[in-house]
């Protein structure tokens, strides 16, 4: 990739379009079947061959998604967990006794977990569920790479479960409000996004805080590159990529600043393999962008509406996207 988002190298030539037809909130891989998660009921399925196939999951508004590569897990207002397969036959998992909204999800390890109001919830591989309770309501949640434990977000912090053990869980503590939540690759770190313009992170060894700040507005999407050495992040009108590789993680560290816009970072989603990351834009548009020299090749151009959802298969060899006005599309690097 040596092209600047000005000159004519682009992939649009091998995307193909695809119609929604209104807000994707999520676009997640069922091995080759990209799944497009609508704002309301329904999720796009798009096969290899081309075949849409639209399914109805929820009653109503779709609020969460997460994906293992197997199974497309999403809440919604209805209070319902669904699971979705590349088929679109879709199974609820649980429902909430009380039918609040399902407004977190996350996979991992073979088990799912959401939450509902104050409470967060787990279903294991066998499963059994549990349930434990939260000082406020989750923020965000994420599973560590090793270990089955779940990482909360919430107000004032963040907690660690281990829903299978019966000690307390971990709380780490930092005022404001948290929201989006990730492990480092090699489990050694855990980054929140707040409310604020800004990232927070603890080293888990020994709980030594990080502020990673500098940005032009709140981060709503994070994402390791493969060998997990740069943390990509949105909330700026550039790409920012946080450095782990050390032990000290980003500490004492500059980020490195690449992709450059006049609009900011929405979505971001590193490449599985190489290191290369697409950046969504709040205008439209798509960039591939490779972290060694900073090149560029435009996925897609700009256009009426923001970039909501971007993701990769599991070989790198297509990039689904979707935007708030049901623009969508597939980019066939194979």
């Amino acid at each position: 990739m040596t092209a600047s988002p000005s000159s004519d190298a682009t992939l649009t030539a091998r995307t193909r379009p695809i119609a929604a037809g209104g807000l994707i909130v999520a676009v997640h891989f069922l091995e080759d079947t990209a799944a497009f998660v609508l704002g309301e009921e329904s999720v796009l399925l798009v096969a290899p061959n081309g075949d849409e196939r639209r399914a109805a999951i929820h009653g109503g508004g779709v609020l969460a998604a997460a994906c293992d590569g197997r199974r497309l897990v999403t809440g919604g207002d209805d209070g319902k967990m669904m699971v979705t397969d590349a088929a679109g036959n879709s199974t609820a998992i649980a429902a909430d006794r009380k039918r609040r909204w399902i407004d977190r999800v996350a996979t991992g390890s073979g088990a799912v977990a959401w939450s509902a109001g104050k409470e967060a919830f787990v279903k294991t591989t066998k499963g059994d569920e549990r349930t434990m309770e939260m000082p406020s309501s989750a923020g965000g949640l994420a599973f560590a790479p090793k270990g089955f434990r779940l990482g909360i977000a919430h107000y004032n912090g963040a907690t660690l479960w281990f829903p299978n053990a019966a000690a307390e869980p971990e709380r780490l503590e930092w005022k404001g409000s948290h929201l989006a939540i990730t492990f480092s690759r090699d489990g050694k770190f855990l980054v929140t996004a707040m409310q604020e313009p800004m990232l927070h992170g603890w080293r888990l060894a020994d709980g030594k805080h990080m502020r990673m700040s500098g940005y032009a507005a709140k981060v709503r999407s994070l994402d390791w590159t493969a060998g997990g050495d740069w943390l990509a992040t949105g909330g700026s009108n550039q790409l920012i990529l946080w450095p782990f590789a050390g032990k000290e993680g980003p500490m004492g560290k500059s980020p490195n600043l690449l992709a450059p816009t006049q609009a900011l970072a929405s979505v971001v989603a590193c490449h599985p393999r190489e290191p290369v990351v697409a950046v969504g834009y709040a205008d439209g548009l798509v960039l591939l962008v490779r972290i060694e020299d900073g090149a560029e090749i435009v996925a897609k151009p700009a256009g009426a509406a923001a970039v909501s959802a971007l993701a990769w298969n599991a070989p790198g060899s297509l990039l689904a996207f979707g935007t708030e006005d049901g623009d969508a599309g597939l980019v066939d690097l194979g």
